[in-house]
């Protein structure tokens, strides 16, 4: 591939997801996003925003003449089933263990009680006792364990085909895994900064609003995109990084219901994944990942192979 070529797609594609993105959210959420009436029309634009990115790449493949052959859209099961196990069920493994930290080191945030939910509820105007609501929440942690990364997985494709399954490939045909995960993850990060700009993520209320808030959010998409892209290169597809994220998504803001819930100055640190404690399991399995991709990008065999049509793996047999 040649190195202007795909300079030119990368930069095609990023000018067209973050002024498209940038203009959604600022002109449309933006006068919506902190206005109650409006809280359910605002949490679904926000999620359509997810979508944005997959939209970009088809603009793109079309601008650029590309084309949609080994696009990384396809599920490559076969051989690769390990993968999506893996990012269905390590998220969920990795935000417990950051909740679980994040409440050892502040026992007296965590109300076994749920003033968080419980409040949730109220604002909607519903009342429920502490034992209905513990019901409540087993239910609610076995959907998000078992249905979350599918009932997510439209928007999060539209996330991932972006992110995993064509800017990192297109960075990685330039560069080492290295500068690929980290590049790829402040661009994924500041791509979130209008929202956060706008409170979605950590809120108003935190030191060095939104300057850190910006940060933060950018070291943690470096955090979470060193995992994503490992299952995504070792499949050639961004299908187990968009069930990873879904399930990532779905379990998140679990550990926050076991919260008082009054105040909001804490998320920052936790316990959800995106708060500098809560994330601590994310930051362990960022290093390990790290060192295994460095390992196989050494011998060759970290990004899998395209797949053959048949035509072709008949003609290399004949060969």
């Amino acid at each position: 591939m040649n190195n202007t070529q795909t300079g030119k797609r990368i930069a095609i594609f990023l000018g067209l997801t973050f002024v498209i993105t940038c203009l959604f959210e600022i002109f449309v959420i933006g006068h919506m996003i902190d206005k109650p009436e409006y809280a359910l029309v605002s949490s679904l634009l926000v999620s359509s925003v997810m979508i944005i990115p997959a939209l970009c790449v088809v603009i793109t493949r079309l601008i650029t003449k590309e084309g949609f052959k080994d696009a990384w859209i396809l599920p490559n099961f076969k051989g690769h089933i390990r993968y999506y196990v893996l990012a269905w069920l390590l998220p969920v493994a990795l935000t417990v263990a950051g909740t679980v930290l994040y409440f050892v080191i502040y026992p007296n945030r965590f109300d076994p009680n749920m003033g968080a939910m419980a409040q949730t509820f109220e604002a909607q105007g519903v009342n429920f006792d502490p034992a209905a609501m513990r019901s409540l929440m087993l239910l609610q942690i076995a959907a998000s364990v078992l249905l979350a990364p599918v009932l997510n997985i439209l928007t999060t494709t539209g996330e991932e085909w972006g992110w995993r399954g064509y800017l990192v490939p297109k960075l990685s045909e330039k560069l080492s895994i290295l500068p690929t995960v980290l590049i790829s993850g402040v661009i994924w990060g500041l791509w979130h900064a209008p929202l956060t700009v706008m409170g979605h993520n950590y809120g108003l209320d935190y030191p060095g609003y939104p300057y850190t808030g910006i940060l933060a959010m950018c070291a943690f998409c470096i955090v979470i995109g060193v995992f994503f892209s490992y299952v995504s290169l070792r499949t050639r597809s961004c299908l187990p990084a968009a069930v990873g994220h879904g399930a990532l998504n779905g379990f998140a803001a679990v550990g926050i219901y076991f919260t008082p819930g009054s105040d909001a100055s804490h998320t920052f640190l936790g316990p959800a994944p995106t708060g500098i404690i809560g994330g601590a399991g994310f930051v362990v399995a960022m290093v390990i990942f790290t060192v295994i991709m460095v390992r196989l990008e050494k011998k060759n065999a970290l990004i899998a192979p395209p797949k053959q049509s048949k035509a072709e793996a008949a003609a290399d047999t004949a060969a």
